[in-house]
């Protein structure tokens, strides 16, 4: 199983960096690309339709501003897209949220948080973790751990709230 991570600039790295560090912890393989759907339509035609017979299961596509390269890329592949708004200039990824969020009818766009890449690996993964019983158990042992980080804050508290 493999997660395309693909992005319209450089600048948007920092965020789709994100998505890659949680789809190596959970041991999936991803390809990262700058694929701009303004500046090199033809390139991201291309990968869109490619996409499915290059193996990947997923595609991760970061942009801000007017945000086109998700929902270029769904209306393109039959494979799932999940799309993250990427903050840049005054509108602070409003804009991006709002192109990515509002696709219309018959072209699906997941849509994550501006600028949570982390949380598009982890989309990602449980996508990957309906068909792959190992990527289920990482995802379930990945969960047990988000209950423990708040057992242990919970914990803290009650600690730092008995010794005042």
């Amino acid at each position: 199983m493999k997660v395309a991570v693909i992005m319209g600039s450089e600048t948007d790295l920092k965020v789709m960096n994100k998505a890659h560090e949680i789809l190596q912890k959970f041991g999936v393989t991803s390809h990262i690309e700058i694929v701009s759907a303004h500046r090199t339509p033809e390139k991201m035609y291309e990968f869109a339709l490619s996409a499915k017979e290059r193996g990947f299961s997923v595609i991760i596509a970061g942009a801000g501003a007017a945000a086109h390269l998700p929902g270029m890329v769904a209306c393109l592949t039959p494979l799932p897209v999940i799309g993250v708004p990427i903050e840049v200039g005054t509108l602070k990824g409003i804009d991006a949220l709002l192109s990515i969020a509002q696709m219309p009818r018959g072209i699906p766009v997941a849509t994550v948080a501006i600028n949570n890449g982390e949380n598009a690996g982890l989309l990602a993964i449980r996508i990957l973790a309906l068909s792959s019983p190992k990527i289920a158990k990482k995802l379930d042992q990945f969960q047990k751990g988000q209950k423990k980080k708040v057992k242990d804050m919970n914990l803290r508290l009650k600690k730092s709230r008995r010794s005042r």
